[in-house]
């Protein structure tokens, strides 16, 4: 490897290599000449690989996405765009499965799988073990066939939870917490069925399992013996996700935000994805998980935050800044769904989030206003409107409830979103006002309304 001492243009120059001929060479050390070029041969292959690689995804998408996921999974953004593109091209995602799951990603059934390495808390030889178990007698048909075929001197306690929680026995079992309380039982039964094979002592039904073999089927399943725990509900569906990212680093089965998307599309029709395209100080909303927050002091000593959000699209940063620290410090925290406002801010080729305001999605509301077709035409009609909301307004600070118009016109149905200047305090007082003013009004819930 030369060391490129002084860059200084000698003139036109013979490059035999390449055919280069001018603004391509370097001055060396001792007068002697370094060519910097681009190889035609290498020009070639970067193009056969590019072909290669094109060719395989057009014609065959699973398998090309699956060795793209896997190639890349310890990159987590990387994970994360390219889990967002086998969205975009149709291809479903699932979340590891003790009897589909492999190695690494896997493509099955028009599915690409989550692999057990993906997983944390699991380790090569109990995902060794696993596979050998499935591939010498098939597919775990419980927790108690699982943990009985198992080599448990692999797989303890703690293991065996994370794949619950990650949602590797969904097929078999969906509520994940009642798989954790028989796992209480299950797997010291599990234990003790395997210190007395080892004894060579075994049990009742492997004494009989060939008498029972011939006189019933059922009976010479041993794990059907597994102890079971008193039925219990499932975690919140918040839970369950939360528990899920915490082991796969991303919500694979579900997203908390993908309930309230067709709502929250009222009020947000930019997504962090966007972000990029938006004017500097953009004033926008938007609605996000909370994935991060770091506590920052400022050279005067005040308080602000800077946070890591997502949405369904992508992850973003915002910025939290003193005064509006102030104000919802007491809202962020991690895993929180957020409904944020605030503008676009570019600073050395970054896009980030200012957040001027913030509410929790479960508290929010909007008071929905109908309008036939003649009302929404109407100057007179538009300007009395106007007058009643901005009454209800009052310190534009403290109006956070948006207002949204709908209009009837025949069998389609139109939302009109009001600006953030015509947004009211007190939904109740409002819709009331309305309503007096001869303008059905209602008031509806961001979730659930």
């Amino acid at each position: 490897m030369v060391k490129i001492i002084m860059r200084s243009y000698v003139g036109r120059e013979n490059v035999y290599d390449i055919g280069v001929e001018r603004d391509h060479n370097f001055v060396a050390k001792n007068g002697l000449i370094a060519a910097n070029c681009f190889n035609k041969s290498h020009s070639t292959a970067y193009g056969y690989v590019t072909y290669q690689t094109a060719y395989l995804k057009a014609n065959y998408p699973l398998e090309y996405m699956a060795a793209l996921l896997t190639a890349n999974s310890g990159d987590t953004d990387k994970v994360r765009k390219y889990l967002d593109n086998c969205v975009s091209m149709g291809i479903p995602i699932d979340p590891p499965d003790i009897n589909r799951s492999g190695l690494d990603f896997t493509p099955a059934a028009g599915k690409i799988v989550f692999g057990f390495s993906a997983v944390r808390n699991v380790g090569q030889n109990a995902i060794a073990c696993i596979l050998e178990a499935r591939e010498e007698k098939g597919e775990f048909k419980d927790l108690g066939d699982f943990c009985d075929r198992i080599d448990l001197r692999a797989l303890n306690r703690r293991t065996v939870e994370s794949l619950i929680h990650c949602g590797a026995f969904d097929r078999i079992q969906p509520n994940r917490n009642q798989l954790i309380h028989d796992l209480e039982l299950v797997y010291d039964w599990a234990q003790s069925r395997a210190k007395d094979r080892a004894s060579g002592q075994g049990n009742l039904f492997d004494l009989l399992g060939g008498f029972a073999a011939t006189n019933s089927k059922k009976a010479n399943n041993a794990f059907e013996s597994a102890p079971k725990a008193p039925d219990v509900k499932d975690f919140p569906p918040q839970e369950k996700l939360r528990l899920e990212k915490e082991l796969l680093g991303f919500y694979v089965s579900d997203h908390p935000l993908k309930s309230i998307q067709q709502s929250s599309s009222v009020l947000t029709p930019i997504n962090l994805s966007q972000l990029g395209a938006q004017k500097n100080d953009t004033m926008l909303c938007a609605v996000v998980m909370l994935n991060n927050v770091k506590k920052v002091v400022t050279k005067k000593g005040d308080p602000m935050a800077i946070l890591q959000i997502e949405d369904l699209t992508t992850q973003s940063e915002a910025v939290v800044f003193p005064k509006t620290y102030e104000r919802i410090s007491s809202l962020l925290e991690v895993d929180a769904r957020l409904i944020i406002w605030g503008k676009v801010d570019r600073r050395d080729d970054q896009t980030q989030f200012i957040v001027e305001d913030a509410e929790q999605v479960e508290t929010v509301k909007m008071v929905m206003v109908e309008l036939n077709p003649q009302q929404a035409s109407d100057d007179q009609e538009n300007h009395r409107l106007r007058t009643i909301l901005q009454e209800q307004s009052g310190d534009k600070e403290k109006a956070k409830i948006p207002v949204i118009g709908v209009v009837q016109a025949g069998e389609d149905r139109y939302l009109v979103r009001f600006g953030r200047q015509f947004w009211v305090q007190d939904s109740s007082t409002a819709a009331q006002a309305l309503q007096n003013a001869r303008f059905p009004a209602h008031v509806k819930r961001l979730i659930g309304g």
